[in-house]
């Protein structure tokens, strides 16, 4: 059975609904016996130190300064530390537990915005880097397809050797392209999915040349034709046709693979069916 790392920590009250979404994914996840949720602790923050500038680390600990709420989420609260700190140590169980299995899942976002010295966008530390700089030995790559570019991660992918990463995107979002930050845009409207398919072949083309390790998975949502940044021509079926595909190639390459949610602005309803999909996929490909 599918693993995927989760707790009830991962739920903090915002003013969004990032983080009840985490919290209404897993409890379909649970009620249709689609997964084995496995509870990631806290991560020591002496980790996150080693990643992001420790002034900023512990500003978001205590909640003494600005710096604590930069990413967006407010107010602060011992409740959203400890979300965040879950959040993260799932990135990092989720990673041993899918180089060791060949496939997990962490049911949280808000990773790829966030770089060195700060949050960005509802990213409060960047949890796709952290597993490149946690296992140093290992080659990660990260394939994003949240309809925002990751910038925070194309930051990272300059001060971490062991760190590629891959944007599919309809948004720029600052991230720019670099050595090892590979971006490729595909116009919301005017793209189609032709292009799209393109662009996960040559990610994984990539992947399978430079030895991968590990791939973290970006299942972004954002990029549904009815959500308000969407691409227009991509639908329901079309992600659950990325996602098969990803996992597919991934499986066939035999390169381990965690994946993540990313984005998504419709209304809950509409919402977690577009993420329990990703889980359907990956069942379908790996657990059939």
């Amino acid at each position: 059975m599918l693993k995927a790392c989760y707790s009830p920590r991962y739920y903090a009250q915002t003013h969004t609904n990032s983080m009840e979404k985490l919290t209404a994914v897993a409890e379909v996840l649970r009620a249709r016996n689609m997964v084995e949720l496995v509870d990631p602790g806290l991560i020591d923050a002496e980790v996150l130190r080693k990643l992001h500038h420790p002034q900023y680390v512990d500003a978001f600990l205590s909640g003494e300064s600005a710096f604590a709420t930069i990413q967006g989420f407010k107010p602060w609260n011992e409740q959203l530390r400890d979300a965040i700190l879950s959040v993260q140590a799932g990135q990092l169980l989720g990673a041993q537990i899918a180089m060791k299995e060949g496939i997990a899942a962490n049911i949280a976002q808000g990773f790829h915005h966030a770089s060195y010295e700060s949050g960005a966008a509802y990213c409060t530390f960047n949890g796709l880097a952290l597993v490149a700089k946690q296992f140093p030995e290992k080659r990660i790559f990260v394939l994003d397809c949240d309809q925002h570019g990751g910038d925070g991660t194309a930051i990272f992918s300059n001060r971490l050797s062991n760190l590629i990463n891959f944007g599919i995107f309809g948004i720029r979002f600052g991230c720019r392209a670099g050595e090892r930050s590979l971006t490729r845009y595909i116009h919301p409207k005017q793209g189609n999915f032709d292009l799209y398919r393109e662009a996960i072949f040559e990610a994984f083309q990539y992947a399978s040349h430079r030895d991968t390790d590990l791939i973290i998975y970006q299942a972004g949502m954002d990029c549904h034709q009815h959500d308000k940044y969407g691409s227009k021509w991509l639908t329901t079926e079309l992600l659950f046709e990325r996602d098969r595909l990803v996992f597919d190639m991934a499986k066939k390459m035999k390169i381990p693979l965690l994946f993540v949610l990313a984005g998504g602005y419709q209304a809950l309803e509409a919402l977690v069916p577009l993420h329990v999909n990703t889980f359907k996929a990956a069942n379908a490909i790996y657990f059939p």
